[in-house]
């Protein structure tokens, strides 16, 4: 029977994401649940960066489409367009939970 439900940790580390001209952009690192809604608010993906750095973009969650066919999930942007948002290295020091820092992309939380 299939249904729309999925638990997370068949999405963290699994879920595979392209980017809307087919490149495989990454995986869903981990998935921003807000306490008191209780709902997925974001995700963070990891891509591979030069010499195994990895790179880590937060990415609305309505911003993912899931595909069946690819039993993956998509965006609408390409790997230059993702990159031109906020991003942690491996081993940096960053609260995903706080939203207050200043980023000059303008669709941070919008995407």
């Amino acid at each position: 029977m299939s249904h729309t439900m999925v638990p997370s940790d068949r999405v963290e580390h699994v879920g595979a994401v392209y980017g809307r001209d087919g490149t495989k952009l990454g995986t869903i690192e981990r998935l921003m649940l807000d306490k008191m809604s209780g709902t997925v608010t974001y995700a963070v993906i990891k891509t591979g960066g030069l010499l195994g750095m990895r790179h880590h973009y937060p990415l609305q969650w309505s911003a993912l489409k899931y595909d069946p066919g690819r039993q993956a999930f998509q965006i609408e942007l390409t790997l230059d367009e993702l990159s031109s948002g906020p991003c942690e290295f491996d081993g940096d020091a960053f609260d995903w939970g706080d939203r207050s820092r200043p980023y000059p992309h303008p669709h941070y939380w919008s995407i």
